[in-house]
C-alpha cells in the first residue's frame, strides 16, 4: 500500500495505472462501517484509494472538529490489511487556499433536516467530495446509507456537473446490539451508550407498523417519538428518495430518518422502506 499526502503524486500514480478506480473517502477514524464500503470496493475494482480528511469546511463554529477522533497509525493498518492500494492523506493546506471557488449545495434540498441544523455543512462537504473526485478520479465511489442527505446530494452534484463517476449506495453497517457504526460512538458513555440503542429500536418499531399495513406517516412518528422517550430529539422526518415530505408511506421510495443528541454526542440513523 502507497500512503500519499501530495496530490501531483497521486495523480501520476494513478495515471499511470490502467483499470478501474473505486474510492472510499472518509475522515479517519475507521470501523466495521468504513472496512464495508472498502471490501466491496476491492471486490468490484483494479485499484482503490482511500483518503482520510477531517474536513473543517463541513464543521460549524462548536461542533467537533478539534475533538474529531484521530487513529491515524491504526487507520493506515486497516487499509493496508483490507486490500487499499493508495491511501491518501492530505492536510488543510493541501485542499484549501486562501481564497477559493466555492460549491454551493441546493437550496431546496440542503437547508432542511440536516442542513437546517447546520446550515452551511453541505457546502462544505460538496466542496471537499468535488476536490477529491478531481484528484482521484474514480470510476465508483462507495458512501453510506446513514448519511442519506449527503449522499442523496452528493449523487445530485455528479448529476448537475456532469461526473463521470458512479456512486456507489452501501448499507448501514451495525453494531451488535443495533446502533449504528459512527466515529462518534466513542463519545458515549456506558449509561449513554445503552440509552442510544432506542434509536435502532425506534426505527424497528415504524418497520413493524409498516409491515402490519400502518402506512400513515403521522402515526409511525408519534410512535417513534414514544420509543425515544427522554431523549432529545432534533428529528424524526419520513420523507421520499427526494427528499419531499409525505403523509402516506411510499413503498420502495421512502425513508426514515432520526437525529439526536445523548449528552452532547449528535447521532444519526436511518431505514429505506
Amino acid at each position: 500500500m502507497n500512503i500519499i499526502n501530495n496530490i501531483q503524486e497521486l495523480k501520476r500514480n494513478l495515471k499511470s495505472i490502467s483499470g478501474t478506480v473505486g474510492f472510499v473517502p472518509t475522515m479517519g477514524a475507521l470501523h466495521e462501517g468504513h472496512i464495508s464500503l472498502i471490501k466491496q470496493a476491492r471486490v468490484e475494482n483494479d485499484i482503490v484509494v482511500v483518503s482520510i480528511f477531517v474536513n473543517p469546511t463541513q464543521f460549524l463554529a462548536g461542533e467537533d472538529l478539534d475533538k474529531y477522533p484521530s487513529k491515524m497509525l491504526a487507520d493506515e493498518k486497516i487499509c493496508k490489511l483490507a486490500g487499499v492500494d493508495f491511501l491518501f492523506t492530505p492536510n488543510i493546506n493541501t485542499m484549501y487556499s486562501e481564497d477559493e471557488v466555492l460549491i454551493k449545495a441546493p437550496n431546496l434540498r440542503s437547508y432542511t433536516l440536516e442542513g437546517e441544523r447546520r446550515p452551511g455543512h453541505f457546502d462544505g462537504v460538496l466542496q471537499v467530495v468535488c476536490k477529491l473526485f478531481n484528484i482521484v478520479n474514480p470510476t465508483n465511489a462507495y458512501f453510506g446509507k446513514k448519511d442519506a442527505q449527503q449522499l442523496s446530494l452528493i449523487k445530485q452534484m455528479v448529476d448537475n456537473l456532469y461526473m463521470d463517476i458512479n456512486i456507489v449506495e452501501c448499507e448501514i453497517i451495525r453494531e451488535a446490539d443495533g446502533l449504528a457504526m459512527s466515529s462518534r460512538n466513542v463519545y458515549l458513555s456506558k449509561e449513554q451508550r445503552e440509552e442510544s440503542l432506542k434509536i435502532s429500536k425506534s426505527l424497528k418499531v415504524a418497520t413493524k407498523q409498516i409491515m402490519s399495513g400502518n402506512l400513515v406517516c403521522e402515526d409511525i412518528i408519534k410512535t417513534m417519538e414514544n420509543t425515544l422517550e427522554n431523549i432529545d430529539i432534533e428529528y424524526i422526518a419520513i420523507v421520499n428518495r427526494k427528499f419531499d415530505k409525505i403523509d402516506t408511506i411510499e413503498l420502495k421510495n421512502t425513508m426514515i430518518l432520526v437525529a439526536v443528541k445523548i449528552g452532547n454526542t449528535r447521532l444519526i440513523d436511518n431505514i429505506w422502506v
